[in-house]
């Protein structure tokens, strides 16, 4: 290898991510995985993620945002399985709550509850021809990580 090959490793491997980044906003691990996979040094890799982290064109929680507010206007899930999404697709703990907090208000919160207790309502009553009781819910509810303010809001305006 010539002292010539590494700057132009460099310069492909952050040309790449650059243009992974334009088209879709990326995690680090995903960003890294599909470099790697396509053949580039790890180590290159590394130092372009590290850049790109610190001029703010890769940023994990900001994934984490947009990921949320897709979700949450599409689909009817919890604040605990939304949280065990994003943890699946590799952002820290710490990144997914902040992003769980920014963009979950108690209004789009309520909105979520309203979606999931329709979808649950209806699996339960296929599943066993009756409601389920109101202190059952709140449990069910509590548990997949609603908060207490908007479950008593929830029952406030349902009974």
């Amino acid at each position: 290898m010539s002292p010539g090959d590494v700057p132009n490793d460099y310069a492909q491997t952050e040309k790449a991510a650059l243009r992974l980044i334009a088209r879709a906003e990326q995690t680090v691990s995903g960003l890294s995985r599909k470099l790697i996979k396509k053949g580039y040094d790890s180590v290159c890799v590394q130092t372009i993620i590290e850049k790109l982290c610190e001029t703010g064109l890769l940023d994990d929680r900001r994934y984490a945002c947009l990921w949320l507010e897709t979700r949450i206007a599409r689909k009817a899930s919890s604040p605990l399985r939304l949280l065990s999404s994003l943890r699946s697709r590799n952002i820290d703990r710490h990144d997914a709550d902040l992003a769980l907090k920014e963009t979950l208000d108690e209004e789009a919160e309520l909105q979520l509850l309203h979606r999931f207790v329709q979808k649950y309502a209806h699996k339960r009553i296929k599943k066993s021809g009756s409601d389920d009781s109101v202190q059952s819910y709140r449990y069910l509810l509590k548990s997949e990580g609603f908060s207490a303010p908007v479950i008593q809001r929830f029952f406030d305006m349902t009974f």
